[in-house]
């Protein structure tokens, strides 16, 4: 069931900033995650795994540059 009032009374901040806040560090999380990932794999010898989570790893950072510039726009406007 959805609520209709934000938690913004709780943290101090609206949902929808807490929320491209959290998927900003969600992104950056998950791009380092992933470099580990990368070793393992390449350390396996497995290219083609390691290819795959280097685009992830990519599809990460670029969301992690939209949220930037996103909330960057916001707190500054």
């Amino acid at each position: 069931m959805a609520t209709t009032s934000e938690t913004g009374q709780i943290t101090g901040t609206a949902d929808k900033d807490y929320n491209l806040i959290w998927f900003l560090e969600a992104c950056l999380s998950n791009a380092l995650r992933l470099e580990t990932y990368i070793q393992d794999a390449e350390r396996d010898g497995d290219s083609e795994l390691a290819e795959f989570f280097r685009r992830a790893q990519g599809e990460s950072r670029k969301g992690a540059d939209q949220a930037k510039q996103m909330l960057t726009g916001r707190l500054s406007g």
